[in-house]
């Protein structure tokens, strides 16, 4: 199947990403640069009109050498206007959500190629601001709870979440709690950030600024925790120890080098890593598998058993917004998505 505009553009609008931080008014710049082009092989192209900001667009973007500039964003809903020749899922009019693929030009832009098999059918109830802010998340809490916990519907048991009041964390008490059995335990410390993971399900909070962490964790799970998820992971292998029961396993999505993973044996804990762009990025055989999640989570929020986690909504999708909603980001204090409207 292969639907051709006549009258794509040549052009487009975008923001940029050069080397410097958010605050600098060079790191992020309005430009008129070329567009797309018409979509190959299992390509689609996508008018974005909503996008989120995630924590890996201010490390890309801190991460940029001198010279180099790029066009990040790896959350968007919008709509196809065309589809490559070896397309099948998608036809133009079509309403859809994806993440994308990180090796690729992201979503700050009018116009974006992406590849079907990492697309999925936006939900109906969520207008787009509120849909943009769950595709990157909700893939990463779906992978490393379903793909590496292995947990299921039957599971029951302990699960500890760092980093709780995060886009990511959010998912991940959602998704456990409306889909499995077990009991979620949320690591957050602000006021607001307890009461976010309260009104997401979780069964119960700990400030990690109060007190004896570990003693808390365990007073909740004397016989310890069976899975921890965990955001931040720096300075935390001594509690993982410490509350893990033996064999239990902990999946981590942070950067964090230098952990003392040796020291998790003497319990045999296991440590996965959860890298959402990694189907995307290595062309993994079972690409196809992010569509299918992507269309079960809007199935999910169609049916009200999830819901968007954007908290503030901006517009327009231009260098002074997403400059504010990398600040943002950087804050380390953000409790949900920040998401933009075009």
């Amino acid at each position: 199947m292969n639907n051709r505009l006549d009258d794509i553009p040549d052009t487009m609008n975008a923001v940029l990403a050069t080397t410097g931080s958010a605050g600098n008014a060079d790191a992020l710049v309005d430009a008129t640069v070329p567009a797309p082009g018409h979509p190959r092989n299992h390509d689609v192209l996508v008018a974005v009109s909503a996008i989120s900001v995630n924590p890996v667009d201010t490390k890309m973007r801190s991460g940029l050498r001198s010279g180099e500039q790029r066009i990040l964003g790896w959350d968007a809903v919008g709509t196809v206007l065309e589809t490559g020749p070896e397309t099948s899922i998608f036809h133009p009019g079509e309403r859809v959500w994806y993440a994308g693929d990180i090796t690729r030009d992201g979503s700050y832009a009018q116009y974006q190629l992406v590849d079907e098999r990492i697309v999925g059918h936006a939900p109906k109830t969520l207008d787009d601001a509120s849909a943009a802010a769950l595709p990157l998340t909700g893939l990463t809490a779906w992978e490393a709870l379903f793909d590496k916990l292995r947990l299921n519907e039957r599971s029951t048991g302990n699960l500890l979440v760092v980093g709780a009041a995060g886009g990511v964390g959010s998912m991940v008490i959602q998704l456990a709690k409306r889909l499995t059995k077990v009991n979620v335990i949320a690591m957050a410390s602000q006021d607001a950030s307890q009461q976010w993971t309260k009104t997401l399900g979780a069964d119960s909070v700990i400030d990690y600024h109060r007190g004896d962490t570990a003693a808390l964790i365990r007073d909740i799970a004397p016989a310890g925790v069976d899975w921890t998820f965990s955001a931040y992971s720096k300075g935390n292998i001594p509690l993982f120890n410490a509350v893990m029961r033996p064999f239990g396993q902990i999946v981590a999505i942070d950067d964090e080098h230098g952990l003392d993973w040796y020291s998790l044996k003497d319990k045999a804990l296991s440590w996965h890593w959860e890298f959402m762009f990694a189907r995307a990025k290595h062309h993994a055989p079972d690409m196809i598998r992010q569509h299918e999640i992507l269309d079960e989570l809007a199935n999910l929020c169609d049916r009200g058993i999830i819901r968007s986690t954007s908290v503030q909504q901006l517009s327009p999708i231009d260098a002074q917004t997403l400059g504010q909603a990398h600040r943002m980001v950087e804050s380390g204090h953000m409790v949900g998505k920040v998401t933009i409207n075009s």
